[in-house]
């Protein structure tokens, strides 16, 4: 029997550096994570396969294994409560506004998994940002359960607990990745694991990686010690930046070709992320004071 799958394997080898990743956040959210992850793969693929039945007269055509990595990568993004509706309309308008409008593989600009979360997030911002699950903490963690339950939905993330309360989360749960946080963003060091396999694999750019983490650093420290900032460390750690470096800013799509551009646009997203971190951070503390 032939697959309906175009073999990719950079797509592949992009799909064996997030397993690591993925079977965290089960023990971590539970069982859950695996039904949103299937029901969000179907949405996807099926989208997908229209796609390439319309732009091929409806002749059928190989669906690249791109769309798997699209898929997973979309769903480690997303909280790990999110209604599996919004999910799908996620994935949906993702593929099809991020690819198939550009003309399919190979044609985009910006990457559909991004486009997606982008979606759901100024649409459903409530699903997006106030609920977060308590982490199972001990064996067997998730794997033996669908979730953590409503009771569990009380924890805040590490960086809205700081922005809240000044509270920092200790660094070695920071990197091992037992915090509250999006489903697959958690851990620094699985992400660290999946960036060295990447680039010893010629999957990933280590340009874009290190220009993305060392701009973001060094403008981060900068407004740390103005008083302004959080911990550069601290900053580092938590929140989602590590998973777009690794995942997202190395899009081999998306992403420049020549080495000075790599460099200059991983600049550029290290220092925008600082940016609009610390706006954040401000206007949230100035929201308390006031």
């Amino acid at each position: 029997m032939k697959s309906i799958f175009l073999r990719q394997n950079l797509m592949r080898r992009a799909l064996f550096s997030l397993v690591p990743i993925l079977v965290l956040a089960v023990y971590l959210f539970g069982l859950r994570v695996l039904v949103l992850l299937a029901i969000v793969t179907v949405a996807g693929v099926v989208t997908e396969y229209l796609m390439l039945r319309y732009s091929n007269s409806g002749k059928l055509a190989k669906i690249p294994e791109a769309i798997l990595v699209t898929c997973v990568l979309f769903t480690l993004t997303l909280p790990p409560t999110i209604p599996l509706w919004i999910a799908v309309i996620g994935i949906v308008l993702g593929v099809f506004f991020g690819k198939a409008v550009f003309g399919g593989f190979g044609r985009n600009i910006f990457n559909p998994a991004l486009v997606g979360r982008c979606f759901i997030y100024i649409c459903f911002p409530s699903y997006m940002t106030l609920a977060w699950m308590q982490p199972f903490q001990r064996l067997p963690g998730g794997f033996l359960r669908y979730t953590g339950g409503v009771d569990a939905v009380t924890s805040s993330t590490p960086m809205i607990a700081f922005n809240s309360t000044g509270e920092i989360t200790r660094y070695v749960q920071l990197f091992l990745g037992n915090i509250s946080g999006s489903i697959g963003e958690t851990s620094a060091l699985l992400l660290a694991v999946a960036a060295i396999y990447l680039i010893c694999t010629k999957t990933a750019s280590w340009k874009i990686m290190a220009s993305c983490i060392l701009s973001f650093l060094l403008l981060n420290t900068a407004f740390y010690l103005a008083g302004i900032g959080q911990p550069p460390m601290f900053a580092l750690l938590s929140g989602g930046f590590l998973f777009g470096t690794v995942f997202m800013a190395t899009d081999p799509i998306t992403a420049p070709r020549n080495d000075p551009a790599r460099i200059i646009y991983g600049v550029l997203i290290g220092l925008l992320t600082v940016i609009i971190r610390t706006s954040r951070c401000l206007r949230r503390v100035s929201c308390l004071r006031s």
